[in-house]
């Protein structure tokens, strides 16, 4: 499985995406649109979306983060990660 963050430095959701995927131990590549105009034309073209996050899964295009469509694009089950208030 290959998984591409399309992220800047200082969106907050980029900083929750990338800690969902290490949390749950997901190799992947982080990319710093903010620093490489040719990956953030690749992430629009990909996406049709100027914001970040922009995640790739495979060929599956998720924007933000959306913890419940990660969680069914990589396997993983939701009631693992659910917090308690």
């Amino acid at each position: 499985m290959k998984v591409r963050v399309y992220s800047t430095p200082q969106c907050p959701w980029c900083q929750a995406a990338k800690s969902f995927l290490k949390a749950n131990n997901i190799e992947f590549e982080d990319i710093d649109v903010s620093q490489n105009e040719a990956a953030a034309q690749e992430m629009i073209l990909k996406s049709g979306q100027m914001g970040v996050p922009v995640i790739e899964i495979d060929n599956n295009i998720v924007i933000g983060f959306n913890k419940p469509l990660l969680e069914e694009l990589l396997g993983l089950s939701s009631n693992e990660n659910k917090e308690e208030k």
